[in-house]
């Protein structure tokens, strides 16, 4: 008899033991908990930490909290203009309804990066459709990376998940083509540069043209100037040669200063000097005292 009640005591610490282990789940920081109790979800538990349920009754399912990322498979993709890429993404996306994520897609992380994937994959494929093969090479990065990810999220609210990014890890031409679209870039390429190059020829020669005209208008200016003052000189010039032969008294008194100033000059420098003058001339008149 006392066997049996230890057999039954020892029941009950078990029964007792795993009731209190099936009451108790635990939290962690990068996860949501959400209760179930009959299918139905009860409650969500966002915070860390020991947490009790009903036991037997209610179920506990987790759900990631933090950000996830999906790998997809690289895919074929047609251009506007028909050509053919091979694109290679990855998803970043993360949860933000754990009620309606697992209503909808049982709180399942592969049933999310399908959907995820699904999404990413038909947006790519509308935005490449959508531009020229030359477009999306020129567009390729942040641009692109945009548009991809506001397609992609278009609909992901109805399943409490938001898609954050689709990042292109890969854009690449098919091997078969590739030399031949980087031949057509590098053509393209070079008649942009010599477009340039001939603008700044015609922009270069204007700027001669305009500095040529510039220095010409100067140089006119410059010469009328100089005929202004030469002009004006010469009047002075005769202005005060009318002022010296203005009387006979003015105009003796000149031709004998004049004299003396041709006869000073003639007798410059060393050794003898020999003057021939006519009988006539004002440096004679000086000479012979007759001026």
């Amino acid at each position: 008899m006392n066997n049996a009640k230890k057999y039954l005591i020892i029941l009950l610490v078990i029964l007792a033991i795993g009731l209190i282990g099936s009451s108790m789940y635990t939290v962690q920081e990068d996860e949501y908990a959400a209760v179930l109790q009959f299918g139905k979800i009860v409650r969500v538990d966002n915070t860390a930490g020991l947490k009790m349920k009903v036991p037997f009754i209610q179920s506990v399912t987790y759900i990631p909290k933090s950000i996830q990322m999906y790998d997809t498979a690289a895919s074929d993709v047609i251009t506007q203009d028909k050509k053919s890429m091979i694109c290679d993404n990855y998803i970043l996306w993360k949860v933000t309804d754990p009620v309606r994520f697992t209503q909808t897609l049982s709180a399942s992380r592969s049933m999310a990066e399908d959907r995820a994937g699904v999404a990413a994959y038909n947006a790519t494929k509308n935005i490449i459709s959508s531009m020229s093969q030359d477009q999306i090479i020129e567009s390729r990065g942040e641009r692109l990376t945009a548009l991809i990810t506001n397609d992609a999220n278009a609909n992901m609210g109805s399943y409490g998940m938001e898609i954050l990014k689709v990042e292109i890890k890969a854009l690449d031409l098919p091997e078969d083509n590739k030399a031949a679209v980087y031949e057509r870039m590098i053509s393209e390429r070079n008649n942009i540069a010599a477009s340039y190059e001939a603008e700044g020829r015609a922009e270069a020669q204007k700027i001669r043209n305009e500095t040529d005209r510039q220095v010409a208008v100067m140089i006119a200016e410059a010469k009328k100037e100089a005929a202004i003052l030469e002009a004006e000189g010469e009047q002075e010039y005769m202005q005060i040669l009318a002022d010296a032969y203005s009387s006979r008294e003015k105009a003796e008194f000149y031709n004998y200063m004049r004299g003396l100033d041709a006869l000073r000059d003639s007798l410059k420098g060393s050794g003898s000097k020999t003057i021939l003058l006519d009988r006539d001339s004002e440096l004679a008149k000086v000479l012979y005292g007759e001026g």
